[in-house]
């Protein structure tokens, strides 16, 4: 029977180890450092999920078979490499590949080498000329991001040249997201649905997962600042087969070929975010993990034993397996966040009615921020819970999905209401 270890203390951490234990091949899961639902669903260690070393260390001593990571953080810091030295098995990519996540200009630099559709981008390190563009531009909306890591938030959709100005200053002279905002890119806009495509990648074979769509701006209607996620669904009705072939021709089998082309082939998950214009499908952002809120009802909806998938995919032989079975069912996740969030919150407030919650049918609550605090579980970031349920239809789902959400109380917690209705925009959102 097999050991894991799941790297990481957020929502998309907590629906791996609740998945990973359910195979019959698992003895134990452990989760560093986890948060109040991994405690309930395995056993937590009080390790920083950067603190790779530590990690390896734990691994070693507690002879882990697996290591699966879930955030960014660590995979840009080379976990899996100082794993791989130490003959430890280990899911994910090697520094050099995880900077496609890392440095939004590297990525921006593989995908037009391997000739992947995207937004035409512009790159700036001195704010007064990321200005003078802006202002010598016709066109009024901008995306400006930062080129590094900045916890989902490095990414400002402007639909003005003064916002976009703004947003400039914030990185580049204010310095909002430190040496992440370094350097930026200057964007243009693309219009049409946004949907992401996860996939697993042993080097050579690409095994997509069911494609999601994400909710990244915080209120109803896609209004307010971009967050980490505020809630996803799947299936997305218009990720059709087809269009899914022709992302994974044009997009994912170019980029990884152009991976190991540049001497950092690819092992991990690589999500691709994804604007369907009405030229095709083109490439948002590339991320080197699973998405958080996609991960959870993804997870939620495959039926295959995730401790063999990622097993031989860490062991390069996805090609080994048989096809994913999934649940036909929908699934959505709602985001329950802290009052503030995505600016500073209040933390430390009891969370109430989770044991209730638990009670509707087919739905997981799963922890992203969160802490036990004597006999309380507490609110300790700005994603608080992922509320997750599955029904026959995106309707049914989603209805169950809000009703376990009218049972859980803190103070100023608070959640989107409109989560799936781009999926049926005819229908109402609940009260």
């Amino acid at each position: 029977m097999a050991k894991v270890l799941v790297v990481g203390q957020g929502g998309r951490e907590h629906a791996l180890v609740w998945k990973l234990s359910q195979s019959p091949k698992v003895s134990e899961v452990f989760c560093a450092p986890g948060n109040a639902g991994t405690a309930e669903d395995a056993t937590n260690v009080d390790i920083a999920a950067d603190d790779c070393e530590r990690l390896a260390a734990f691994a070693k001593e507690n002879e882990i078979d697996l290591t699966v990571v879930g955030p960014e953080v660590p995979l840009v810091a080379g976990i899996v490499d100082i794993f791989k030295a130490q003959g430890l098995r280990i899911f994910g990519p090697s520094k050099a590949a995880a900077a496609l996540e890392g440095s939004k200009i590297f990525c921006k630099d593989i995908m037009r080498r391997a000739n992947v559709p995207t937004a035409d981008y512009w790159i700036f390190t001195d704010p007064t000329d990321a200005v003078q563009f802006v202002q010598e531009r016709e066109e009024e909306s901008f995306v400006i991001k930062a080129d590094g890591l900045a916890a989902g938030k490095g990414v400002s959709v402007c639909s003005n040249k003064s916002d976009a100005i703004e947003a400039i200053h914030q990185m580049l002279t204010q310095k909002v997201f430190g040496d992440a905002g370094k350097k930026i890119i200057i964007e243009e806009v693309l219009e049409g649905q946004e949907v992401s495509v996860l996939a697993l990648v042993d080097g050579r074979t690409i095994v997509t997962l069911e494609p999601a769509q994400d909710h990244k701006a915080a209120y109803d209607g896609d209004e307010g600042p971009n967050t980490g996620g505020m809630g996803a669904y799947t299936p997305a009705p218009f990720a059709t087969p087809e269009l899914i072939d022709e992302v994974i021709s044009k997009i994912l089998i170019p980029t990884i070929h152009t991976m190991r082309k540049n001497g950092s082939e690819f092992k991990g998950v690589l999500y691709a975010g994804l604007m369907l214009t009405k030229q095709g499908p083109k490439v948002l952002e590339y991320n080197v993990r699973l998405g958080d809120p996609e991960a959870q009802p993804v997870l939620m909806r495959l039926k295959s034993d995730l401790y063999e998938v990622l097993f031989a995919a860490a062991d390069g032989k996805l090609k080994d397996l048989p096809d994913l079975e999934w649940d036909d069912r929908s699934a959505i996740c709602v985001v329950m966040a802290s009052e503030g969030y995505p600016g500073p919150i209040s933390k430390g407030h009891p969370i109430r009615g989770l044991d209730e919650a638990a009670k509707t049918p087919e739905t997981k609550v799963f922890h992203a921020g969160t802490a036990t605090d004597g006999d309380n579980v507490i609110n300790t970031g700005g994603r608080v819970l992922g509320v997750t349920a599955l029904g026959d239809d995106l309707s049914e789902a989603k209805k169950r999905a809000y009703e376990a959400i009218k049972c859980i109380r803190w103070q100023g917690a608070w959640c989107r209401k409109d989560i799936s209705d781009k999926a049926r925009s005819s229908e109402p959102a609940p009260e």
